[in-house]
């Protein structure tokens, strides 16, 4: 059974994760893509962290006010590892498989069939570099995916 509070674990470690949201948040986008799993895994922070690095790099051509990046997916599932020594003479002191509970090593997101990984809002001239950013970030994470592209509806002027 997975620990998903901070207060069952102590010593847990934060998401590695530096920003969810990224960009800028206006109402005149035109498009919403959105990238996709098509598999059941657990992400760990630092897989979802490199694909939002690697999205926002390929952003940074476009400006930080033309776009809105968002990580839909929370890392809260707490790893555990029983660490083990590997060098001569470890057998006297390891305990192998007894007690094998495993001390807290990092946080992950456990992402369903059809779960949203990553969000980005860019306007219409920006389409085709906003595809090549959810390309790379998808290259990142250990699933397959799949980008749906949304045409968003325009704010009706007052």
């Amino acid at each position: 059974m997975a620990f998903t509070s901070k207060k069952f674990a102590p010593g847990a470690p934060n998401p590695k994760v530096a920003r969810f949201t990224t960009g800028k948040a206006r109402p005149d986008y035109a498009y919403k893509l959105t990238l996709v799993s098509e598999g059941r895994v657990q992400v760990r922070s630092n897989a979802l962290e490199a694909s939002r690095v690697a999205a926002n790099k390929k952003l940074a051509l476009v400006g930080e006010e033309n776009y809105q990046l968002v990580v839909r997916s929370y890392p809260h599932i707490i790893l555990r590892e029983n660490k083990m020594i590997a060098t001569a003479g470890a057998d006297r002191l390891q305990e192998g498989m007894r007690k094998a509970f495993g001390k807290p090593i990092g946080v992950a997101a456990r992402v369903g069939i059809g779960d949203t990984i990553l969000e980005l809002r860019v306007k219409a001239e920006n389409l085709d570099k906003a595809k090549e950013a959810m390309k790379a970030g998808r290259t990142k994470l250990p699933m397959k995916t799949h980008t749906e592209i949304q045409q968003l509806e325009k704010p009706i002027p007052e």
